[in-house]
């Protein structure tokens, strides 16, 4: 069956999360992705570790299971962008690419003339999706940030875990990297977006993406019930701030979640006790 990104060429100059997340559903949907690490370490990610893949003979090699998890379906290639060479050849992988995607901190790649506004100049229907911790502009636009640092900064942490005065209780991250993960498909939605608008207008355009803007957006229902209550959302372990019940229940076989969403099905649920 023919994919529906068959017909992509994206060029990949992201490391760690965020970014392969994006480009790896690019992948997925049968783009072909040129991911451009770093000469002898490569992608960070390659190294966080262990586990690592093992080769035929058993041997680990240098591939952690967090490198293989986001890099599926990918090609690659070894450049050194600060290298006149190496970023001549970026600049002829994007002369006929349709997306570019990039996650450097603000400003480094116009160093080397690998920007949205050089690379335009040779290809003015490039997508050029640039992902960052707090945007392209702001007073915290230079800054990195890894996905740990945006669950508490936008407020992801305030509401999960155990309340403060309960034994354990305090801010709690996530069992999973999850602002990379959101940001990740927010900015192939993002491309998706503006290959539909080049397909429309003949023209690209820059993508703005922030692992900031990201989370805090998937915090909607508790911003939203803070807006119409006027309460700071608190962080209230498993069970939910709108709906009872809805929360984990230890029994002597184990523990059961119990969720029930609306009144029809708790008069059903209440028939069964």
């Amino acid at each position: 069956m023919k994919q529906a990104l068959e017909h992509i060429k994206v060029v990949d100059l992201t490391r760690v999360l965020a970014g392969p997340w994006a480009t790896q559903i690019l992948a997925d949907m049968g783009a072909r992705v040129i991911k451009i690490e770093r000469p002898g370490a490569g992608d960070d990610l390659r190294g966080w570790g262990p586990p690592f893949l093992k080769n035929a003979h058993g041997e680990e090699t240098t591939d952690a299971a967090y490198f293989l998890s986001t890099n599926r379906g990918k090609e690659s290639v070894t450049l050194d962008i600060s290298s006149a060479e190496g970023q001549e050849i970026v600049r002829q992988l994007a002369k006929d690419a349709d997306v570019l995607v990039e996650n450097y901190k603000v400003g480094t790649l116009a160093r080397f003339g690998l920007d949205y506004e050089s690379l335009r100049k040779i290809n003015p229907r490039l997508v050029y999706c640039s992902v960052t911790g707090f945007g392209q502009t702001g007073p915290h636009a230079h800054l990195p940030g890894y996905d740990y640092i945006f669950q508490g900064m936008g407020g992801l942490m305030s509401i999960t875990g155990l309340p403060d005065a309960e034994p354990g209780g305090g801010p709690l991250k996530t069992g999973i990297p999850i602002t990379d993960v959101v940001t990740g498909i927010y900015a192939s939605t993002a491309i998706l977006g503006a290959l539909e608008h080049r397909n429309l207008s003949g023209e690209g355009q820059a993508i703005d993406i922030s692992l900031l803007d990201c989370l805090v957006n998937v915090t909607g229902c508790a911003v939203m019930n803070y807006f119409l209550s006027g309460r700071i959302p608190q962080r209230l372990g498993n069970t939910h701030s709108n709906m009872v019940p809805y929360q984990v229940f230890r029994c002597k076989e184990g523990d059961v979640i119990v969720a029930v969403g609306n009144d029809t099905q708790f008069v059903t649920f209440a028939g069964l006790i």
